[in-house]
């Protein structure tokens, strides 16, 4: 049963990722290219700065795989493997929550597992760093940005499991929805502690060296020895459009995922319907 449910798991994630590269081809590439196009005229004005007082330049060298690979074939191949990886994911945590999480429908409990999934997987890690384009972020920082990244993913999987136990225990004493209030409010407090904690990427100490004193993790206006400005700032309806977009995108993997699970896992465990707590007697003795 296990076994069925992650096949049908991986088709729903390799659909949802095709709608998602769609989505992601049409409206955030163009932002994608933007940023690569400002980074190229950045490192270029920053060439000939240092020219001019005699510094070493960086040539820099072409890309292996050209831009068009890149925006179509690249971007395509890695949402459906990302989408499909996904699915199988979400394929276990659905068996995990069959028979646990009360008298939820399959559809119902599909849907609601897929919130879980954009939520803890997405959506919460990205208020703490949010996604960037290229050209922000400085190359010395990957591996502490991408460590804090996944810790930031870990706990919230961590917390939104604990929230879901939790809203069980109280259920019985407060009911349905003021558990699932109670649960999401301590949820929520606790992820905001840990945000709270953790350092924003800009404070990490390359970014502060490469970007200024005070800097954000996104690029200041490159300027000269006299204080002029020679190249703007990162433009900031770039960010904001890729960023929204990159939610956008996400949120449509999830929900596709969602809605085309729903009905395989419906029709493997049992009529339409039937809670998933009595259909999913089978697939909870797995696990």
């Amino acid at each position: 049963m296990e076994r069925q449910l992650i096949l049908r798991g991986v088709l729903a994630g390799a659909v949802a990722g095709i709608l998602a590269f769609i989505f992601a081809r049409t409206f955030a590439e163009p932002q994608i290219q933007a940023a690569i196009d400002y980074e190229a005229g950045r490192d270029a004005a920053q060439n000939a700065l240092d020219k001019a007082v005699g510094l070493p330049t960086d040539m820099g060298g072409s890309d292996i795989i050209g831009r068009t690979v890149q925006a179509n074939l690249g971007i395509g191949v890695g949402m459906i493997a990302f989408g499909a990886a996904m699915g199988a994911l979400y394929a276990v945590g659905y068996a995990l929550a069959c028979g646990r999480t009360g008298n939820l429908k399959p559809r119902t409990l599909a849907m609601l597992v897929a919130l879980g999934g954009f939520l803890s997987l997405y959506l919460i890690p990205f208020i703490k760093y949010p996604a960037n384009p290229p050209a922000i972020g400085h190359e010395e920082t990957i591996r502490d940005r991408s460590g804090l990244y996944l810790l930031m993913i870990g706990t919230s999987i961590v917390f939104l499991v604990v929230a879901v136990w939790l809203g069980q225990r109280l259920k019985p004493r407060f009911g349905t929805w003021n558990a699932a209030l109670l649960a999401a409010l301590a949820c929520a407090v606790a992820v905001g502690v840990v945000m709270a904690i953790l350092p924003s990427l800009g404070e990490l100490k390359d970014n502060v060296q490469a970007y200024g004193h005070h800097a954000t993790e996104t690029p200041q206006p490159l300027t000269n020895s006299q204080g002029q400005i020679v190249y703007p700032g990162f433009p900031a309806d770039v960010l904001f459009s890729f960023r929204i977009y990159s939610i956008a995108a996400q949120a449509i993997l999830w929900t596709a995922i969602g809605l085309c699970f729903a009905p395989l896992a419906e029709r493997l465990l049992g009529r339409p319907g039937q809670p998933a707590a009595a259909a999913g007697n089978a697939a909870a003795t797995v696990v």
